[in-house]
């Protein structure tokens, strides 16, 4: 017979009891201002902010009056899915929205989201990107928003202004790169920009104008910090009233046409730091650019991309070095010069040179060096004339086929104007 065993008796919790950990910390969370709630939640993206539902009865709903949040859309259908299903929720504007648009679908649902951010003013931060070459519309309901502050659009069609565009009083940051406006773009542009007074930094990056003909325009951005522009095709970039501007990155591979390109250089004369990619290759009879009609007494840090394979753009290069008196670091980075067509020897580089020219010139940077003759002969100039240099640095093409041992034993034999000047080399440019 089996042996009898007493069951246990259950416990019944006291209802009175302590409240689990969780629910603790909620509610000694929800005991704090609402402003002071507003800002934690406001600081989550919008699946974290979602996810505070689950810590107790009280957060369940919580997020959906926060007076504003951010929506950042990675690649996938699950998250579109969710941005759908959590819009109609918000009570509050979207501070900021991100979205990769991966296919067509959420380049169709994009229009719906735009429209419901319009109806609470619009967003302050913009970022929309699209994963391949297939341009994406925008929708001009973007125009309307007074509040923006940062746009950033990638691969889209740019509408045209509506007539009641009234411009964008908070934008600081505007950055288009590979998009696509219609023709004379150039002039909408040149509203977008002037329209936006407290614009600091601004980013042009392959922008593709409808139309054939050349029109210039200025760039007039009285707080304009940094511009970058970068382009294959001349679009009539002037620039005008940028007081305020530090840095530049002007990549503009060939410079085309017979526009003046010392007024276009000119209009950079206050910038620190600039960025310059151009090989610049004089056409249709206009004569190579010796002289600047400024002087960069701000500059400090120049960087250029050229080759030393040709005329010309040794003689610009010259020509920026007379107008910057007080440049600490240059730094070239040699492209496509595998081949010297053109013999510019220490004889004929020191006929460029002038009094004063890189007088506090303390650092100087070759990166993709073919140990050209060219090339050693600048170095030795550089050597020969920086009195304040501390270094010279070079490094060498990754397929070049010239050892470094004889060029820098010759440097290293080469007569110094600076008893401190160093030449380091750094290898292959792959890891310079």
């Amino acid at each position: 017979m089996a042996q009898y065993r007493p069951r246990k008796k259950l416990r019944i919790r006291d209802a009175t009891a302590a409240p689990s950990a969780a629910a603790a910390a909620s509610d000694t969370l929800l005991s704090l201002p609402p402003e002071i709630l507003d800002d934690i939640l406001g600081r989550l993206d919008l699946c974290d902010a979602v996810r505070t539902s689950a810590l107790s009865r009280a957060w369940r709903r919580r997020w959906e009056s926060l007076p504003s949040l951010d929506i950042v859309i990675p690649d996938g259908q699950q998250a579109l899915w969710t941005v759908d299903c959590v819009l109609p929720r918000c009570s509050g504007r979207v501070r900021r929205f991100q979205a990769i648009l991966d296919d067509d679908f959420s380049a169709r649902r994009l229009d719906d989201w735009l429209l419901v951010f319009s109806r609470h003013g619009g967003v302050e931060d913009l970022n929309l990107l699209r994963n391949y070459n297939r341009f994406f519309p925008l929708h001009s309901t973007v125009f309307s928003w007074r509040r923006l502050v940062s746009l950033d659009l990638f691969t889209c069609h740019i509408p045209l202004l509506p007539p009641d565009f009234e411009g964008f009083p908070d934008l600081k940051v505007l950055s288009l790169c590979n998009v696509k406006l219609h023709q004379n773009g150039e002039y909408q542009l040149e509203e977008i920009i002037e329209t936006s007074p407290l614009l600091e930094e601004l980013v042009l990056s392959e922008v593709c104008i409808g139309g054939d003909d050349l029109i210039e325009w200025e760039i007039r951005a009285p707080n304009l910090r940094h511009i970058t522009i970068c382009s294959n095709v001349d679009y009539g970039w002037n620039f005008a009233q940028l007081p305020c501007l530090h840095s530049a990155v002007i990549e503009l591979r060939e410079y085309v046409g017979d526009r003046d390109f010392s007024k276009f250089l000119s209009g950079l004369f206050q910038v620190m730091k600039l960025k310059l990619t151009t090989f610049y290759a004089p056409v249709n009879g206009v004569s190579i650019l010796e002289t600047l009609p400024c002087t960069f007494v701000n500059l400090k840090s120049l960087e250029l991309s050229m080759h030393f394979s040709e005329l010309p753009p040794i003689l610009f290069m010259f020509c920026l070095l007379r107008k910057t008196p007080n440049l600490e670091k240059l730094k070239i980075l040699i492209y496509d010069g595998e081949e010297q067509k053109i013999e510019a020897d220490e004889e004929f580089l020191n006929a460029q040179w002038t009094d004063g020219m890189c007088a506090n010139l303390q650092v100087v940077k070759l990166a993709r060096t073919n140990w050209l003759p060219n090339e050693l002969s600048f170095m030795k100039l550089i050597l020969s004339k920086a009195r304040l240099l501390r270094s010279l640095a070079v490094s060498h093409h990754d397929e070049c086929s010239v050892s470094h041992k004889d060029p820098l034993n010759e440097l290293l034999k080469c007569r110094r104007a600076s008893a401190q000047a160093q030449v380091l080399f750094q290898g292959s440019a792959g890891d310079y």
